[in-house]
């Protein structure tokens, strides 16, 4: 599509369960996109959240319209890659939640654009720290939910602690050196529970912390640097920055700043920057390789896990 097209996005979206349907909603209510399909395995869930659309219910992504530009990939995060990979063929951009390297080289081959849907790089308030932060020292993260069974698919460090992994990479200016990993199966035969400690080539450490089996919901990021602390709640959007403050012939003061940042629903700002992208106005803002970039950190977290488990039963 041509940036000076500025007709409405044809697009459409592919799994409609927990997020998916978030997807649909926020598409039907943006002037800059037309919502023309739902997909999903379950007919009756299309057919419902389709109904409240006044589009198109179908069971398949084989059964897509062909005007469509753009699709939204929300499926379950091990189904995703034959899926993006079928609509890329088809010409059309695509959104998705995980991405691996077949589908950077698919998007390649198709000149689309493929944007990663880690959601917390749209977040208002992440947007607005990333301005204040210099050269972390030490990084820390807590991304705590109460179990449901969605996304229990595949191990909590790639349902729900990657979206953290790709955040600190793109506030970390260098290579990881290492990864010590920990983790515990719970409540499923997946891991429930786990933690991951990087150390970076430039000595910058994070610390990473992700349950699925909580009694309450966290999601918080912590940024230390030489002379200054800052602090973020992912859910309220809210930050704040302590900063050391010297002056000539006073003590040295400690400064608390409120981070400012406009609430938006972080979901509906990278459905924005997604269009944007198909227009041809903007760069993805997560791209494909940012994206396997994230999805490699979390498969060694998840291959630690596996082999100290293989050890201990040993």
């Amino acid at each position: 599509m041509a940036a000076s097209d500025r007709r409405p996005v044809r697009v459409a979206v592919i799994g409609v369960g927990s997020l998916g349907q978030h997807h649909a909603r926020i598409y039907a209510s943006l002037p800059e996109a037309r919502l023309q399909a739902v997909v999903d395995t379950d007919l009756d869930r299309a057919a419902a959240i389709a109904a409240r659309h006044g589009v198109l219910a179908l069971a398949s992504h084989r059964d897509l319209p062909r005007d469509l530009d753009a699709v939204s990939v929300a499926v379950p995060t091990s189904a995703h890659a034959p899926i993006v990979a079928a609509c890329l063929e088809r010409g059309l951009a695509a959104a998705t939640l995980e991405e691996a390297a077949s589908m950077t080289r698919a998007a390649a081959r198709a000149g689309r654009p493929l944007c990663v849907g880690h959601t917390e790089r749209f977040n208002p308030i992440v947007r607005a720290a990333r301005r204040r932060v210099r050269d972390p020292r030490f990084i820390e993260t807590h991304r705590l939910g109460a179990f449901t069974a969605r996304g229990t698919d595949v191990d909590v460090v790639l349902d729900l602690m990657i979206h953290d992994l790709d955040v600190i990479l793109s506030l970390v200016p260098s290579r990881i050196a290492s990864i010590d990993s920990v983790g515990v199966h719970a409540l499923t035969d997946k891991v429930d529970i786990a933690n991951a400690r990087l150390r970076f080539e430039n000595d910058c450490v994070a610390n990473v912390t992700a349950s699925r089996i909580s009694t309450e919901r966290v999601r918080k990021l912590r940024v230390f640097e030489s002379e200054s602390y800052l602090s973020i709640d992912y859910a309220r959007q809210e930050g704040v920055i302590y900063t050391l403050r010297r002056s000539p012939g006073a003590p040295p003061e400690i400064v608390r700043e409120p981070i400012e940042a406009e609430n938006e629903e972080p979901l509906q700002a990278e459905l924005r920057a997604f269009l944007r992208s198909v227009r041809g106005e903007d760069a993805p803002v997560v791209t494909g390789e940012e994206g396997l970039r994230a999805l490699e950190t979390a498969l060694r977290v998840v291959e630690q896990i596996a082999a100290a488990a293989r050890q201990t039963r040993s």
